[in-house]
């Protein structure tokens, strides 16, 4: 009896917690940064979002970064808007504009315009200057572009103003906070900037919050995170290496399009992982432990194409295995199995692929397999 009645209550603390859930607004904090005065700011305004326990933030970039800061950091897809209660919109300014990445994403929201999927969505503004000039031109310019989407556009209003230190310059605004990044011996954001930043937060997750409430319900695919692949890679207990450099004049990859071409061999600490012709100096295990060794390149070299963001990859094209063998061996398919595993492991439907295998008499540096690899990315 008491295990049931554990049981129950265990669902009824789940179910609570999902209609908690269910009912707090769920906000984007879309930036494009560059040396991470943007995400600083983004940090704050997140804080804020979520300081009254009303709503979840979700801090996204507009393209990948080389910023080891930012690396981490998934990156929003155009279609993604739409499926959130409010939208802050954080980017450097440019010569009194917004971002030039900043802008690039915007410019692919004709669909969203065209279905007005953002029509009648709260949005507030955060920007990193250099030197602070053009900033109110730049915040101007980012309300331009959001009111062509018809989104409420939700002001910083005069707030906070006790909290700053009226002896230095400050990124002060009626239309959204702004840090002034170039000043010297001044840490930036201020304490000050950061203040205002949370308060513009918690004050956009208020009006998120209660414009929610007249929004048609939106289905959120950002609970569950399924694209997360660094966790993925962590729970299934997959590294990845490091890429392997050239040994010749050639590139690791190489990109057309929105395709990636790579080819790998099965290079392992900086040697050949069981080199040698299957049947002669390797048997068939030992051969498939270098194919699953070979694709984990493969995945490394794809991962470094996509700024380390494997979210980016919209599906693997081909897969070509080509195995070192005697001239009567067919089971390549067998050992080909291994690299396709892996991939669909990691990328579910998005990595099933055409595939072709066939035997060689020999492969560059001994290795007993090479893979040849197209993937078609974002």
């Amino acid at each position: 009896m008491k295990k049931i009645y554990s049981i129950f209550i265990l669902i009824l603390l789940f179910n609570t917690t999902q209609i908690m859930a269910q009912d707090k607004a769920n906000i984007l904090v879309l930036i494009h940064s560059d040396n991470g005065g943007t995400y600083k700011l983004a940090k704050e305004i997140a804080k804020g979002i979520e300081s009254e326990n009303k709503a979840i933030s979700y801090i996204k970039l507009v393209k990948p970064s080389s910023n080891p800061e930012l690396k981490g950091l998934p990156v929003a897809t155009v279609e993604e808007l739409g499926t959130y209660d409010g939208i802050a919109f954080g980017s450097p300014v440019y010569f009194g504009n917004i971002s030039t990445g900043m802008s690039e994403f915007l410019s692919k929201t004709v669909a969203l315009w065209t279905n007005h999927a953002l029509e009648g969505m709260p949005a507030t503004v955060f920007m990193s200057a250099g030197s602070g000039a053009g900033k109110e031109l730049a915040l101007q310019a980012f309300w331009n572009s959001l009111s062509v989407h018809g989104m409420v556009l939700v002001s910083n209003g005069i707030r906070g103003t006790e909290e700053l230190n009226k002896a230095i310059p400050q990124g002060n605004s009626v239309l959204g906070i702004t840090s002034m990044a170039s000043l010297k011996d001044v840490e930036r954001p201020s304490k000050g900037e950061r203040y205002l930043a949370e308060l513009q937060g918690r004050n956009f997750a208020k009006v998120a919050l209660a414009l929610r409430a007249i929004q048609p319900e939106k289905n959120i695919p950002v609970m569950e995170n399924p694209e997360n692949f660094n966790e993925i890679l962590k729970r299934k207990n997959i590294i990845l290496p490091q890429v392997p450099k050239p040994a010749g004049n050639y590139q690791p990859f190489v990109r057309s399009g929105n395709l990636v071409f790579i080819n790998q061999v099965a290079l392992k600490d900086g040697k050949i992982f069981y080199p040698g012709k299957l049947g002669i100096e390797v048997n068939e295990q030992q051969v498939k432990e270098a194919t699953k060794v070979t694709m984990l390149n493969v995945i490394s070299v794809l991962n470094e194409a996509v700024g380390g963001d494997l979210s980016r990859v919209k599906r693997c094209v081909q897969l070509t295995g080509i195995f070192n063998t005697k001239d009567d061996y067919t089971k390549h398919a067998d050992l080909m199995n291994t690299a396709s595993d892996l991939t669909v492991e990691i990328f579910g439907d998005k990595g099933k692929h055409a595939r072709a295998t066939l035997g060689a008499s020999s492969i560059p540096v001994g290795s007993s397999v090479e893979i040849q690899a197209i993937f078609e990315v974002e």
